[in-house]
């Protein structure tokens, strides 16, 4: 079989993690990110046992656990800081790998790190941003602008994956009417506040329901005081003229209007209004995602993380699914000699799996429970299984584990 040469469009997550993969599965990879400097941007994300167990296959754990938090347990609140639900995550709940709570900007460079270490810095091409791509004889030609030399690149591999984020120039061009990404009438709010650890100090909370949530997690360990950094979000519905799916996506917020509306979520274990007033940083953007796809895979082109799948962050599934999209590219090279063979094969697999997640969360996902508690008992309860049943929350969790592929005993008989 020959050394086949494969160029990734975005160096973001996905496409970093699928270069590692193709490395290691013997095939020659560039990276093209359109940025013209990869920085640690971004707050906090949790990378699921499945994705954790991709990333250890690539020699990352030990650094992983370096500079993140294993996150102990999720349990989840009403809006008056009453438990619904919870259980242990990760290692902690008997998985073979951990679930990491970590800064997004601290992984993608770890992540970038490895690439340059393992590939060499010479794969990875900053400053190009794809123009456009095609099907050529038995390969692929992409154009690319390079913004540092103010020039047009053509560059010529056996395959092109793009894994160049929700507004994808390869997903436009195979789908030039599909327009903006559908707004889910929910603004997300992000910050991250320096704070003495709540309940565990590696659990991750969410509390309130659809219209009005807040959750948040430790993404540092504790330390010389005993302070970590928390990462949180609150979500607010809000009306259509409130709408900022045409304006900046991560513009700053009103510290002030925010602290209005989560005033009284003043629990015991958590003082809600000081994470957020304590905020250095408070930023927003609108909850969206994309209508699953009919077809990613286009001859030696397809798609890969959220310009196949952008999906709602909830089940902590976003970068975790990008994660498991590039063990399966790799496997799937690995498998058919043919690239148009291989990436309809990969296509087959993940497709449909992403599909179900993308429309699963827009029901909330393993959330749901908490929508149900709140229509049921808006004031609160006396007794959570007056409300709602221990089989019901139980039937909720499981149906996630297993449409996001991390149930516990498949996922364990994995290497």
């Amino acid at each position: 079989m020959d050394r086949k040469k494969i160029l990734i469009a975005g160096g973001g997550i996905g496409g970093l993690t699928a270069a590692l993969s193709l490395h290691k599965a013997g095939f020659e990879v560039m990276v093209y990110e359109s940025a013209p400097e990869v920085k640690p941007l971004g707050v906090g994300i949790n990378l699921l046992p499945h994705a954790v167990r991709v990333l250890t296959n690539l020699g990352l754990q030990e650094a992983m656990a370096e500079v993140a938090v294993a996150t102990r347990e999720l349990i989840y609140f009403n809006k008056f800081g009453q438990k619904i639900w919870g259980e242990p995550r990760g290692m902690f709940a008997g998985y073979h790998w951990p679930q990491f709570s970590v800064h997004r900007g601290t992984f993608h460079m770890l992540l970038l790190q490895k690439v340059k270490d393992v590939i060499g810095a010479e794969s990875v091409f900053t400053g190009h941003h794809l123009l456009s791509c095609e099907n050529k004889g038995a390969g692929v030609s992409a154009v690319f602008n390079d913004k540092k030399h103010d020039r047009q690149v053509t560059v010529e591999g056996d395959a092109l994956i793009g894994a160049d984020g929700i507004h994808s120039v390869v997903r436009k061009q195979f789908y030039p009417v599909e327009g903006i990404p559908k707004f889910s009438g929910v603004i997300l709010h992000r910050g991250t506040t320096i704070a003495k650890p709540f309940l565990s100090g590696s659990s991750m909370i969410m509390a309130g329901s659809r219209s009005k949530k807040f959750v948040a997690y430790p993404i540092t360990k504790p330390d010389k005081d005993g302070n970590q950094l928390i990462n949180w979000i609150a979500d607010l519905q809000v009306s259509e003229d409130e709408n900022i799916m045409v304006r900046d996506w991560n513009r700053r917020a009103d510290k002030a209007k925010l602290l209005e509306q989560f005033k009284s979520w003043e629990f015991p274990w958590l003082p809600i209004p000081s994470l957020i007033n304590n905020s250095e940083a408070i930023y927003e953007f609108p909850m969206s995602d994309r209508d699953p796809l009919p077809q990613w895979s286009f001859n030696n082109i397809s798609l890969l993380g959220d310009a196949a799948h952008p999906m709602y962050p909830i089940g902590s599934n976003g970068a975790s699914q990008a994660i498991l999209d590039a063990e399966c590219l790799a496997e799937c090279f690995e498998r058919y000699d043919d690239v148009a063979t291989a990436l309809k094969e990969y296509e087959a697999i993940r497709l449909a799996a992403t599909a179900n997640i993308v429309l699963q969360n827009r029901k909330m996902g393993p959330e749901e429970v908490m929508q149900i508690v709140e229509e049921r008992a808006p004031n609160g309860f006396d007794n959570l299984h007056d409300v709602i049943s221990q089989e019901e929350l139980d039937a909720v969790s499981a149906r996630y584990k297993k449409i996001a592929g991390f149930e516990l005993e498949a996922l364990n008989q994995k290497q």
